[in-house]
């Protein structure tokens, strides 16, 4: 059965396979050990013909396929998915799109999402830290009632720390959680722009471009 419908999947992904977007991913390093280049109203549009299945999306995300790792966040039933699932997952995400997919489509769900934010931002391992940052991000966007039950001090503290990271996935993350602090709470903000002030007159050009952007943020507010 669970055999069956992977295969069923698999035909659904032929038939809707874009070979142009595959290559052009790959050739801008997004690699996969297959990827049919699907667009993401498709894959919804896939989602939709087959029920929320936990062993179903297990297996889909053990598979090396773009489109399944995708689908298997639209398929685990959100009352089903628990903490220590969602533990392993985190340190088996492949790649920043995979990580935008489930904090969207599953993470962002979850009763227990402050707890992962809470425990995930502070994690030694950058992958975790940065799925953390990103699932914060996304709680704020949707006003999640969670959200009330989370210690932002811990979040800007490390946010602060990993904006000066010299990779730019995590630097970016970081950048994003503190202007979205900065749009959305004034004691947060006050906090983060203490904290850079001296960026101001930075010699140093990044931590200059870090000023500047949160400066512009806080401008937006007035």
């Amino acid at each position: 059965m669970m055999d069956e419908l992977i295969r069923n999947i698999r035909t659904d992904l032929r038939l809707a396979m874009n070979g142009v977007v595959s290559s052009s991913m790959r050739d801008k390093g997004v690699d996969y050990k297959m990827n049919f280049g699907v667009d993401i109203p498709r894959l919804k549009g896939i989602a939709e013909k087959y029920e929320t299945n936990a062993a179903l999306a297990k297996e889909l995300w053990k598979l090396d396929v773009r489109e399944l790792k995708i689908l298997s966040t639209m398929l685990y039933p959100v009352d089903e998915f628990t903490v220590e699932n969602a533990n392993e997952w985190v340190n088996e995400m492949p790649n920043q799109e995979i990580r935008e997919h489930l904090c969207r489509n599953l993470l962002q769900e979850l009763p227990f999402a402050d707890e992962l934010v809470q425990n995930w931002v502070v994690d030694s391992n950058a992958t975790v830290r940065l799925t953390g940052f990103w699932l914060y991000v996304r709680l704020l966007l949707i006003e999640a009632d969670v959200l009330k039950r989370i210690d932002k001090l811990p979040i800007i503290e490390k946010a602060l720390v990993d904006v000066h990271s010299s990779d730019g996935t995590m630097h970016t993350a970081a950048l994003n959680v503190l202007k979205q602090i900065i749009r959305r709470d004034q004691e947060g903000a006050d906090r983060i722009m203490k904290q850079i002030a001296k960026f101001a007159t930075s010699g140093k050009p990044e931590e200059k471009e870090i000023f500047d952007n949160l400066q512009f943020e806080l401008t937006l507010r007035s």
